[in-house]
């Protein structure tokens, strides 16, 4: 084992990259890095790691912070729930700890938002306290090097790995050793075709050894995706249209989209131009204007077919709330789910 952690740091010292989280022990940053990171890559995570620090400098700024302004700069990431969390627990540490962010792994856990992982992460790289953070990349390298084919998401392999991964970061910079791993994972010992010949732990390695790089780590459940159909009406009344709130315990919770129409299976253009509009009051009439084509858009446990149907109406026209109208040069300044951003780029909406 100590040649694995010597021979992974002398790598990690050489090859980590500059990123800017790694230059402050700042808890607050730190914990910034960690969620916007989750599940979005560097190159695109590093400028919403900017702008999330300059707009919120401190964790009293985020949380003194409107809901809508903490979505709109997270607009385009996804999992809009996370950004949900950062702000509520943000609100927790200003009034529960008065601004100063926890520092031990408990007090850590029990913020909103914050599993294992990321409160080990917090722990280890902040404060230099040892518990292992245990994300893909790890679950990789630790399955690979030591030949562990025990499913990583079911509780005998958490349980087996966690083991692991304490016994390695004992005696160790937690902070360090807990980057170096992940680092390693990201960079050298990556899911499709890793660089095994220039892999300075080939020596050791079970995987490679054995010709199970493919095979390893081993997930037991696969995802299952189910398909829905959102229908969005661009609703035009001179130079205004129509926005909706979100508010159902739902994917995108508190974002604004167009007055929506969901149906439990496809529509063919004929039925969508002689249906109903159930957003408009009796009687109303409409000139119906396109009918974009299907955008396919995929969540982890969904796949959506949206389609935009523009419609415009008379001045006399009063459509009732939730719906409320906005200048179409202003729906910029309204946070949106990412794929009613890409209609609305298509349409010269998004500036």
């Amino acid at each position: 084992m100590h040649d694995l952690k010597g021979t992974l740091y002398k790598w990690y010292k050489k090859n980590k990259r500059d990123l800017p989280w790694r230059q402050t022990n700042d808890p607050y940053k730190i914990w910034i890095s960690e969620i916007i990171l989750q599940q979005t890559r560097i190159e695109q995570g590093t400028g919403y790691y900017h702008k999330f620090t300059e707009e919120f400098p401190t964790v009293v700024d985020l949380a003194t912070a409107s809901e809508d302004k903490v979505l709109k700069l997270w607009q385009g990431l996804g999992y809009y729930s996370r950004a949900r969390n950062l702000h509520r627990a943000a609100k927790m540490i200003t009034e529960q700890h008065r601004g100063i962010f926890p520092d031990t792994y408990a007090e850590i856990r029990l913020l909103p938002g914050i599993g294992p992982y990321t409160a080990a992460a917090i722990a280890s790289i902040a404060y230099g306290l040892a518990y292992p953070a245990i994300d893909g990349n790890v679950y990789r390298v630790l399955s690979r090097y030591f030949g562990i084919d025990t499913p990583i998401d079911s509780t005998k392999g958490k349980k087996e790995f966690q083991e692991l991964a304490e016994e390695l970061i004992s005696g160790s910079d937690p902070g360090m050793h807990n980057e170096a791993l992940m680092e390693f994972g990201a960079l050298q010992c990556t899911p499709k075709s890793p660089d095994c010949e220039n892999c300075p732990l080939i020596s050791g390695c079970f995987a490679y050894k054995m010709k199970q790089i493919e095979s390893l780590p081993v997930k037991a459940k696969k995802t299952k995706q189910s398909h829905r159909y959102f229908y969005y009406y661009l609703i035009e009344q001179g130079d205004d249209c129509y926005l909706e709130k979100r508010e159902d315990n739902d994917i995108w919770k508190n974002l604004y989209q167009f007055p929506l129409l969901e149906t439990p299976k496809a529509l063919n253009d004929r039925t969508i131009i002689l249906q109903k509009i159930p957003f408009l009051p009796e009687n109303s009439s409409c000139n119906f204007l396109s009918v974009s084509a299907t955008r396919k858009h995929i969540l982890s446990h969904r796949i959506i077919w949206a389609r935009v149907i523009r419609i415009e109406v008379s001045k006399d026209v009063k459509i009732q709330a939730p719906y409320f109208k906005v200048n179409k040069k202003d729906i910029s300044k309204f946070a949106v789910p990412r794929l009613l951003e890409l209609f609305l780029e298509e349409l010269n909406f998004e500036k």
